[in-house]
């Protein structure tokens, strides 16, 4: 390793020299390093080859495409020097001198160590097969696709581009779950409220307490939620252990996984090493509660209790009972790693109810993982149940057990079910369609 660095340091072999001699354990670093930020997730077309690029990212002014990051020198990155790499990756500037749109997280990788950068390049240009696949425009209309309003933007929210470092006296294992969040994680980008401008409202915990408080728009129908310390909606009653469990599973006693944070763990968070797992939960277990003022979680049984002696008369508890209580329990703990809690559930109780109305609609699946090989499927219930019956159960569900949480009209419902980014049409949630399609 010492070898290596030197080598690097000095510049004084070639790429391919290098790849020969000490190339093995650089790509490997490179490979884990790549999982750690999830490059596959965004840059691979559903049912498309690993790293070619082509999947369509929504924006509020049109759809732009990932593009092929493969060793293929027509269509992919295999011209690319390190140079060019790190310019696109960390500093947000493509090789034709454009600037690339901020889908592309450069605002986070900002801080990736130039070590770091160098075995993702030999990773990209060495352990992935190049794969011919022209590159997509966006569907940006013009005026709006100009790039060069992208270089002001980039000048006036983008960090400067500089290595990661510990605090003075940082505890090692939480300076190294810093790096991975802040960094190569890019949590920031779903988690962290956005501006009217699009940039994150902060880049880094010392920027503020909007740092990671949860997303204030839904991504693709959902909404991410807050990581931070709060009790209600947030990570405040989880461990670190019951954390860390979560990120390599997808799942723990509080809660399971959905929408877009399956794909995460599925290609992402899973390879973690253990180490790395405790230090991202540590470092998240750190930040404050963006909302000091939330109150502790308390239990409730009253609605466990008159289920028991067979009262559904709450609005909403005999669709619950009907529907939801085989796996969430008519005490709303669910099952242990597996059909997840709703008694305190962050995502109950989170004060916009837009995923838990989406997962009613459309249901989700948390695929098997290291770790936990048994998959997770909720079955889609939009098919059959109406707007206001969907406000109903959502409702029942986070009024009960203790849950708080404002109450939902059909309207809210309405406006889920006919978002564009939310199928519920059965034939294509693989539910058998006996009924007419979306039950009003």
């Amino acid at each position: 390793m010492k070898k290596m660095i030197f080598a690097l340091t000095l510049g004084a072999i070639s790429v391919g020299a290098w790849a020969q001699d000490n190339g093995a354990e650089q790509i490997a670093r490179g490979e884990y390093l790549a999982r750690a930020g999830d490059c596959v997730a965004c840059h691979t077309a559903a049912g498309g080859t690993e790293f070619a690029g082509g999947l369509g990212m929504k924006t509020p002014i049109g759809t732009i495409y990932s593009t092929n990051i493969t060793p293929d020198k027509e269509t992919g990155i295999g011209d690319y020097a390190f140079e060019d790499f790190d310019n696109a990756v960390r500093h947000g500037i493509a090789k034709n001198g454009q600037t690339l749109y901020p889908a592309m997280p450069y605002p986070s990788y900002a801080v990736v160590t130039e070590s770091d950068m160098r075995a993702l390049y030999a990773y990209f240009m060495h352990g992935v097969a190049p794969v011919k696949a022209a590159n997509r425009d966006s569907d940006i209309p013009w005026p709006l696709s100009m790039r060069w309003p992208l270089r002001f933007w980039r000048g006036i929210f983008a960090p400067e581009v500089k290595d990661f470092r510990p605090a003075n006296g940082e505890d090692p294992v939480l300076a190294r779950g810093r790096y991975l969040v802040e960094g190569l994680g890019h949590c920031g980008a779903c988690h962290t409220p956005r501006s009217v401008t699009m940039q994150e409202k902060a880049l880094n915990n010392g920027e503020g307490s909007d740092y990671l408080a949860g997303s204030n728009a839904p991504i693709d129908g959902w909404v991410a939620t807050s990581l931070r310390g709060d009790n209600k909606d947030g990570l405040g009653r989880w461990s670190e252990e019951e954390l860390a469990q979560f990120l390599r599973t997808g799942r723990n006693d509080h809660t399971a996984a959905f929408g877009g944070m399956t794909s995460v763990v599925e290609h992402s968070l899973q390879y973690l090493s253990a180490d790395d797992a405790t230090a991202i939960a540590r470092y998240l277990k750190s930040l404050q509660p963006a909302d000091p003022a939330q109150p502790a979680f308390k239990p409730d049984d009253t609605v466990a209790q008159q289920l028991f002696k067979g009262d559904d008369s709450k609005p909403g508890a005999s669709l619950y009972v009907d529907s939801c209580a085989a796996c969430h329990r008519t005490d709303g703990k669910g099952y242990t790693r597996f059909f997840p809690a709703l008694r305190g559930n962050p995502v109950v109780q989170s004060d916009d109810a837009t995923s838990l109305i989406h997962v009613v609609l459309t249901g989700d699946t948390l695929p098997g993982v290291n770790g936990a090989p048994s998959a997770i499927t909720m079955p889609a219930f939009g098919w059959r149940l109406n707007d206001q019956q969907v406000a109903d159960v959502v409702n029942f569900i986070r009024s009960s057990w203790g849950n708080k949480a404002p109450a939902i009209t059909a309207k809210d419902v309405a406006e889920v079910r006919n978002d564009k980014d939310v199928i519920t049409d059965p034939i294509m949630l693989g539910t058998p369609s006996i009924d007419k399609l979306h039950v009003k």
